[in-house]
C-alpha cells in the first residue's frame, strides 16, 4: 500500500492550506484515515480521523473549528482543510491509514504511513 500526501507549504497566520492523501494498492478495504502531526523533539500527535463507513470524524481540541477532515472513497483520498492557521500549527503532517484484509483465520487491520508534508505557518 502506498500513501502519499501532498498539499504543504509555508504560509502566514491566518491563511489557509489543503492538505490530500491519496492511498493505492492492493487491499480489501480502508478502515480509516487519519491525519497526525510531529514537531522536533515532541511525539506524534493526532490531528483527526474519519471512518471509511459512516464517516465518523474526530478532532483533536486544538483544531476544532478551524479544521475539517473529509475523504472521497472512490478515489481512496482524504483531505484536511485547514483555515485560521497559527505558527503553533507548524510541522510535518503526516497521513494514516488503516486497511483492513480478510482470511479464514479471520480479519486483520495494518497501519501505513505517508513520507510526511512540511507546514510552516510564520507570524
Amino acid at each position: 500500500v502506498q500513501v502519499v500526501e501532498s498539499g504543504g507549504g509555508l504560509v502566514q497566520a491566518g491563511a489557509s492550506l489543503r492538505l490530500s492523501c491519496t492511498a493505492s494498492g492492493s487491499f480489501f478495504r480502508i478502515a480509516s484515515m487519519g491525519w497526525f502531526r510531529q514537531v522536533p523533539g515532541k511525539q506524534r500527535e493526532l490531528v483527526a480521523t474519519i471512518s471509511s463507513g459512516d464517516g465518523t470524524t474526530y478532532y483533536a481540541d486544538f483544531v476544532k473549528g478551524r479544521f475539517t477532515i473529509s475523504r472521497d472513497n472512490v478515489k481512496n483520498t482524504m483531505y484536511l482543510q485547514m483555515n485560521s492557521l497559527k505558527p503553533d500549527d507548524t510541522a510535518v503532517y503526516y497521513c494514516h491509514v488503516e486497511t483492513q484484509e480478510e482470511y479464514y483465520s479471520g480479519s486483520y487491520r495494518y497501519d501505513h504511513w505517508g513520507q510526511g508534508t512540511q507546514i510552516t505557518v510564520s507570524a
